[in-house]
């Protein structure tokens, strides 16, 4: 039986990979590997599965087909929120735009983001593909017919590629290039957070269910209803210094909600939000962060995928998806190109342009976060508009890839 979705033989004869990441894009990359005829192994730096790891992301419709290509929506799905409506508001609880999704497409789910590692996991597992943990890796070496990952513990494996995978401090993108870009700050610290339960504040918050909202003005916050009526928010605070993650540990969280507080007050409905969560509720997310412009994307038989090669920031809502469909893309490109250095061009150019324009364009929503810039006028285009060529993208994965 062919495994490669009906298209028969392979173009660049590569059989077997390394997968370094296991976070979104590593298990999505091996599923797609593996039904383009590759075998692919991935090698996580955690001891286990990153269970407890992050706060909530939102999959839009065009990151929920890419995983359908390779048999893994279903699964995304189960752990998910539907949020299909969007308003946007002034942070003075004035209305400016609001969309009710495409009737045509999924609704964009939200969940907690190890919930989505565990699901692309365990799913991965149930497909055959092999995870190994505890594999920090630190350098590789090429040679004529394969590439060799060496890892912290002393050990070492070979396969035919490379794929970092590895998020946006990859250590796979330095050893492709010593002098790659590092991720740029946008100058706001984020924060996430869970209302208490029977606080009331339900009552004083209109939240439609199924809807997300951004409240702009002085201060940035979006929420939701959560599926279990709490409401669920998301906030930056503008700093210029960015502190490294052990100092923002150090700080506790009862000094984060006082700030948080303070410059949220007066605000719509932030004010009432941070008033109704518990210290114990507060997600310290860190540095709201972006990769500029990564000059190579690839070298010999190592190449990158999300975000460790285009991280948009936070700010897109198009992380993940983004991440999902260059797996996906890079897939397709070897399974039907006759060499692998063909196959990373082809990927290349069929990315960048994508990738690039959205993380640009939420690098302009992160100046507005930190305060450094104002909302344009008129302050958003028609959501359709912003949103159509976002959410209508398609990986034609039966399509074949033309040199």
């Amino acid at each position: 039986m062919n495994n490669n979705g009906g298209h028969n033989g392979h173009g660049t004869g590569i059989r077997t990979a390394l997968v370094i990441g296991g976070g979104v894009a590593g298990p999505v990359a091996a599923l797609a590997l593996r039904k383009a005829g590759i075998a692919a192994t991935v090698y996580e730096a955690y001891p286990t599965a990153a269970d407890g790891v992050g706060a909530w992301l939102g999959l839009a419709p065009n990151g929920l087909a890419a995983l359908a290509a390779v048999g893994a929506d279903a699964v995304v799905r189960a752990v998910g929120q539907p949020v299909p409506g969007m308003v946007m508001a002034d942070g003075a609880g004035r209305h400016l735009t609001s969309f009710d999704g495409f009737p045509e497409l999924p609704a964009t789910m939200t969940m907690p983001r190890d919930q989505l590692f565990r699901a692309l996991t365990d799913h991965a597992v149930g497909e055959g593909v092999r995870f190994v943990y505890g594999k920090r890796f630190v350098d590789a070496e090429e040679t004529s017919d394969g590439v060799t990952a060496h890892f912290a513990d002393g050990t070492s494996a070979t396969a035919d590629l490379l794929i970092g995978a590895d998020g946006i401090r990859s250590a796979v993108r330095t050893v492709i290039d010593p002098q790659a870009p590092a991720p740029e700050y946008g100058g706001v610290l984020s924060f996430g957070g869970l209302t208490a339960a029977d606080s009331g504040v339900e009552a004083e918050v209109e939240v439609a269910p199924g809807t997300m909202y951004f409240a702009f003005g002085r201060a940035f916050m979006g929420y939701w209803r959560g599926p279990d009526g709490r409401l669920i928010w998301f906030a930056g605070l503008p700093s210029d210094t960015p502190p490294s993650q052990e100092d923002l540990a150090r700080v506790p969280p009862t000094a984060w909600l006082d700030k948080l507080r303070d410059l949220y007050a007066g605000h719509v409905p932030g004010e009432q939000l941070l008033r109704h969560t518990d210290p114990d509720a507060l997600m310290v997310v860190g540095q709201m962060e972006r990769m500029p412009s990564v000059p190579h994307w690839h070298r010999g038989r190592m190449v990158l995928v999300g975000d460790a090669v285009h991280a948009p920031s936070s700010s897109s809502g198009q992380g993940a998806s983004l991440a999902i469909e260059s797996a996906v893309e890079l897939a397709r490109c070897l399974r039907d190109l006759p060499t692998h250095h063909e196959a990373f061009a082809a990927y290349e150019a069929l990315r960048r342009p994508r990738v690039e324009a959205i993380g640009l364009n939420a690098a302009t929503v992160n100046k507005v976060k930190a305060g450094k810039s104002e909302l344009p006028a008129p302050a958003f285009p028609a959501p359709e508009e912003m949103f159509r060529a976002l959410h209508f993208h398609r990986i034609a994965w039966e399509e074949t890839v033309r040199p």
